[in-house]
């Protein structure tokens, strides 16, 4: 079969499994970072009138206007009454109660979230740490990734034990989960840095672009199995690392990658089940895992080449042709 599984635990271990015995780079762990964690759902879910929902919102102006949109309700009436229906809705707090007890008090999420910006302002020395809330919002928003504020949804990542889930494929579901979270946030905020070029879309253009996010987390969050950044099980990375000269020969012999039909490119880029094209057991956004390894054959060929300049380079033409990637088939 042409996409065949390979099965060994052991591989499964070595690319979907938490990195054992790994620890933050001393040159992050120098950067003074501080991040606390403030838990809306709690003040929200305690509002009893709606004059408390209006205490909420004025001590929470920046969440009110990015995370709750409040200029685009008809008036603050319309806003406060939705909100108010929302907090005393008997569902909804016990979503709420979920939540609290799948995350109790976020150690976990504050530690790596310090991390990960430690890593950040490694390299980007200028970023400023964002305000980190939480919400639950009734499945409304999962996150929100701005310069000055990340807001975690967190009724969407219980997981799926939840008494509500959101409202999406099974496939999308599985990467729901609470260790997903902060890696997510993470390839949020590359957008930030990461420039690309609009004036030649085609699908390897696609491949490295996303490939270059996925690089910007596995940077700052050293640590993460590389199945939470790019949300695939440790099975289906394990297949796709052996059988990885495969996958690029259906590219290749399929003369796909300077494709630029927006269907073409979504099949290998967009959200699917699986990539049937290459092989029905094959996960979806195969394209982008491929563009992810691109760029890595690159900044290994290339150590000079820093994270700044990776994520300013809107050339994927010369980053392609500098990795000179060329898996071969088992």
């Amino acid at each position: 079969m042409y996409y065949r599984l390979l099965l060994l635990a052991t591989i499964v271990l070595l690319f979907g499994c938490k990195k054992k015995g790994c620890e933050i780079p001393e040159e992050f762990e120098r950067i003074p970072v501080e991040v606390e964690i403030e838990r809306l759902e709690k003040p929200f879910f305690a509002a009893s009138s709606k004059e408390d929902i209006v205490k909420f919102l004025r001590e929470n102006p920046m969440f009110a206007d990015r995370f709750l949109q409040q200029k685009g309700y008809p008036s603050d009436s319309a806003l406060i009454n939705s909100l108010y229906g929302l907090a005393t809705n008997p569902e909804l707090k016990k979503l709420a109660g979920e939540a609290e007890q799948k995350f109790g008090n976020m150690e976990q999420e504050q530690q790596l979230l310090e991390n990960a910006f430690k890593g950040v302002k490694y390299y980007y020395p200028e970023f400023q740490v964002p305000q980190v809330k939480t919400f639950v919002s009734g499945l409304n928003q999962d996150l929100l990734v701005s310069d000055s504020l990340l807001v975690l949804g967190l009724d969407f990542f219980i997981g799926k034990d939840a008494s509500f889930r959101p409202d999406t494929y099974e496939y999308i579901l599985k990467r729901y989960e609470r260790p997903n979270m902060v890696p997510a946030a993470m390839l949020l905020l590359s957008n930030r840095f990461n420039k690309v070029s609009f004036l030649d879309r085609n699908l390897l253009a696609e491949m490295i672009n996303t490939g270059k996010a996925y690089y910007f987390v596995q940077s700052i969050m050293p640590c993460t199995p590389d199945s939470l950044i790019i949300g695939f099980s440790g099975q289906q990375l394990a297949d796709i690392h052996h059988n990885e000269g495969r996958i690029w020969g259906h590219f290749v012999e399929q003369s796909l990658l300077y494709e630029k039909s927006p269907f073409v490119v979504n099949k290998y880029i967009g959200e699917r089940p699986n990539t049937p094209e290459v092989d029905p057991k094959a996960p979806g956004r195969l394209g982008t895992w491929v563009g992810w390894q691109i760029v890595r054959k690159y900044m290994q060929r290339h150590p000079e080449v820093t994270l700044q300049e990776l994520m300013a380079n809107e050339d994927y033409q010369k980053i392609f042709t500098n990795s000179k990637y060329k898996p071969e088939k088992r």
